[in-house]
Order: structure tokens, then C-alpha cells, then sequence
């Protein structure tokens, strides 16, 4: 949320979270980069939305649901951390019904997500927006992509398509250019 609203200066920028713990570090992030103006965020929970969040009231939506459906993993010992990385109650499919609610019509949101789920992913798209791009991120050349970002466009009917994507380290483990100009230097990815 803040590198978005850092690098797109005329963004309005707004974030749902529901650990308070992070909300309270957000809004001390969101003042510490002097963004108070373009960035906020509220807790709340994508299965009962704060009233002040209007279904249709935004251009674009980023989604990082957690990657592990419940049952399927062992939950670790910060509840916080499970919270993040493991479904509660609102499953993939929840995540996938609220981005698309909260976007405009013709609006675009983009999802990261594990590879290994993208069908389900997609599953839960289907029919609900079109021109899908996959962007893998492989961790390295050679190496299978571990990580995806999906962006979809609601209520538009047009192919779906694989991009290139962006190999992030070198053998070394360094960055490569491509992943070091993205971080570095606020480069935008081609999805």
C-alpha cells in the first residue's frame, strides 16, 4: 500500500487490515512518510466491510489473500503470522467476490498468490472478469515460479494470457537488474 502510494504521487490509497497491531504500524508508516493526505487504513474484515467502503468506489484493487487454505498446513506459533498466511473464515473465493465488489466496471485487480493454486485462483474468477495476465515470479532462472501475480478486469470479456514474468535472483542470490530496478527504482511490471 505505501510503495503504491509512494510511486503513483497522485494515488488515493486505501487499506483493509484486520490485526489492529498492523493497522496502528500502518498509520505510523502512512505519517513517517508524510502520506496522510493519499493513504489511510482501517481494520475491518472482507466479509463485513466497514460502511465507509463503497462497493464499485475504486479503480484499481490489490489482493494478498493468505496463501494456505485451512487444514492444508500447520498453522505456526505467531497467531499473527498464521493469520496472514493461512485462510480464516474468508476463503479464496471471499477474497475473490470483495476485490471484485470494491472495483468499478472495467476496473482491474491484481491478486498474488502461490502457483501450485493459481487453477483455484482462477476458478473463482471465471466468469466473474476477463483478460486475465498470469505474471510468475521465478525465483531464479531455471527455478519454477513459486509465486504469481493474476490481474483481472471486471465486467470485460477478453483472452486470458501468460506473461513473461520476472526472475528475481541471480545464481549468486543477488537481485537481478529487472528485480532490483522494480524495488530500487519504482519500475513498473508489463501485466
Amino acid at each position: 500500500m505505501l510503495c503504491l502510494a509512494a510511486r503513483v504521487p497522485h494515488s488515493r490509497v486505501v487499506g483493509l487490515e484486520m490485526q489492529r497491531d498492523l493497522v496502528r504500524l500502518a498509520g505510523d508508516n502512512v505519517i513517517l512518510n508524510r502520506l496522510e493526505a493519499r493513504a489511510s487504513v482501517m481494520i475491518g474484515d472482507l466479509l463485513h466491510p466497514p460502511p465507509r467502503l463503497s462497493p464499485g468506489a475504486f479503480d484499481h484493487v490489490m489482493a494478498n489473500p493468505p496463501y494456505n487454505e485451512r487444514g492444508h498446513t500447520t498453522p505456526t506459533a505467531a497467531a499473527g503470522k498464521s493469520a496472514a498466511t493461512v485462510e480464516g473464515d474468508a476463503g479464496l473465493g471471499d477474497w475473490v467476490r470483495f476485490s471484485l465488489a470494491m472495483v468499478r466496471p472495467n476496473g482491474t485487480v491484481t491478486f498474488i498468490h502461490r502457483a501450485d493454486r493459481i487453477d483455484v485462483l482462477i476458478g473463482h474468477i471465471a466468469g466473474r472478469a476477463g483478460e486475465v495476465v498470469v505474471f510468475p515470479l521465478w525465483p531464479g532462472e531455471g527455478k519454477p515460479a513459486s509465486r504469481v501475480l493474476v490481474r483481472v478486469r471486471k465486467h470485460v470479456a477478453a483472452p486470458a494470457r501468460l506473461s513473461s514474468g520476472l526472475v528475481l535472483h541471480e545464481a549468486d542470490g543477488r537481485l537481478t537488474m529487472a528485480a532490483d530496478g522494480v524495488l530500487r527504482e519504482g519500475r513498473g511490471l508489463d501485466l
